[in-house]
């Protein structure tokens, strides 16, 4: 066999459950590849069709992918795995994360019950929900699973930005409501086109749901016009992009890139547009949304966990009527309702105005930050993307070399490998907590490991 595991069973249902084992254990790697499908039919014994089968159901639920005369291999990040980013070495500085920095972010318990190190005391807002509050009583939270005035406060939050706020609902995060859609509206099969490169964990979740994606370049100005209408030509049957933002890329739409995308979805009504907004109060650009020509079917979503915590796992959402009916459907048969908790702890911040002004002071200082890196690269003839967001996305040649060099130098950055599909390879640096005069040092020891590597690879 091609490889050292012995699959086994004498049915497709048997011989899937075997390879499955083997890749949740970690006898299978990511990118082992399987035998071909008569080689494994003649040592289980079974028919071609049998084993033919099992591959098949293996792809449907994202565990292995087929790379014609490549054969078939284990999924780069197949969705029986739990893939985690690598642990950070002890003694680097973390640019890897993706995360907000924890200063700019409002507290929402006393000192005493905090993880030491993670909110100074001076960032604490210890009260904003006054425990009258919290859950008077029983309730028929399926009733009502949604508090009315946080659904006024988020009306008028979307609203502004231009996003027809109709119909609105909730849920447990971005990714919660994005998989929710994708597995009431498509099929294992049925293709999604996905940034490229793109947020990694959406680009595990659809390969969990076991669809196709078509990937879709990305560039300053987010998704590309021409990259969509060919992914919608090509079948899919839902978009999923960043307004801004962009992670890892850092795009945001430009008005010119909103018609141009609007000019394209109108040619393919059926399709579904999820708008992931993650960023919104942070972001340091304008919202231009591809939900206000009116399209038949849309959602915009839009999170807190980067500006109000990472911990709150709350999502608010608007979409057309069909949308609302099929994700909150779902939604019922399963969790319910976000809890009434969480959604007071998120009303309680909204509408607080200590934390309004340290929202408004982190998406100053994240741009601060950001531009200062992106410009330092520059002045080293290093090319770096950074529109918006807290992430900076640098090309390079080769990422194993560049991530191992910087390490040398005491920085731990992000391989781009997670991050992309087809797209040519780079690092994600993450510049939440990056002051700028590090941003100068950085930039430096940056192009230094460029200049190793090239008389590493003889200019």
């Amino acid at each position: 066999m091609a490889t050292q595991y012995e699959i086994t069973g004498t049915t497709a249902k048997h011989i899937a459950a075997s390879v499955e084992r083997a890749v949740a254990e970690g006898s299978l790697a990511p990118g082992a590849p399987l035998p071909p499908v008569r080689r494994l039919a003649d040592d289980l014994g079974v028919s071609p069709g049998t084993a033919a089968t099992a591959y098949k159901e293996l792809r449907q639920r994202g565990i292995v992918v087929t790379r014609g005369r490549g054969g078939t291999v284990v999924a780069p990040a197949p969705a029986v795995a739990s893939r985690r980013p690598p642990r950070v070495p002890e003694g680097l500085r973390d640019l890897a994360g993706g995360h907000p920095d924890p200063r700019l972010l409002p507290g929402l318990v006393p000192p005493s019950r905090l993880s030491p190190g993670l909110v100074p005391p001076s960032r604490l807002s210890p009260g904003l929900v006054p425990p009258s509050r919290l859950s008077p009583g029983a309730r028929s939270h399926r009733s009502t699973p949604r508090l009315a005035r946080l659904e006024d406060a988020v009306r008028a939050w979307l609203g502004s930005d231009g996003v027809p706020v109709e119909h609105v609902t909730f849920a447990h995060g971005a990714l919660d409501l994005i998989g929710r859609l994708l597995s009431v509206e498509l099929r294992p099969g049925d293709a999604v086109a996905m940034e490229d490169p793109g947020y990694h964990h959406l680009l595990d979740l659809v390969t969990a749901l076991g669809l196709r994606m078509i990937p879709v370049a990305v560039d300053d100005e987010g998704v590309s016009p021409e990259a969509v209408r060919a992914a919608l030509r090509a079948g899919a049957r839902a978009l999923v992009c960043s307004p801004r933002a962009q992670n890892p890329y850092g795009g945001s739409f430009s008005a010119e890139r909103q018609e141009a995308l609007l000019g394209v979805l109108r040619e393919h009504p059926e399709v579904l547009v999820v708008e992931n907004d993650h960023a919104s109060a942070v972001a340091d650009a304008p919202l231009r949304t591809l939900t206000e020509a009116g399209l038949s079917r849309w959602v915009h979503v839009r999170t807190v966990s980067k500006f109000l915590g990472t911990d709150l796992r709350w999502a608010a959402a608007a979409c057309d009527p069909i949308t609302l009916g099929r994700h909150d459907g779902r939604l019922l048969l399963t969790s319910g309702w976000v809890s009434h908790l969480l959604q007071e702890t998120v009303y309680g911040l909204l509408g607080d105005e200590s934390t309004r002004a340290l929202v408004a002071r982190a998406e100053e200082t994240y741009a601060v930050r950001r531009n200062a890196l992106v410009r330092e690269l520059g002045d080293r003839s290093i090319e770096a993307h950074g529109a918006s967001g807290m992430n900076v996305w640098v090309p390079v040649r080769d990422e194993s070399a560049v991530v191992n060099g910087l390490r040398s130098y005491g920085w731990w950055v992000a391989a781009g490998a997670r991050f992309r599909l087809s797209a040519g390879p780079g690092v994600r640096i993450t510049a939440a907590e990056l002051e700028p005069a590090e941003a100068a040092r950085l930039a430096s020891d940056f192009a230094g490991v460029l200049g190793e590597s090239e008389a590493t690879y003889g200019g």
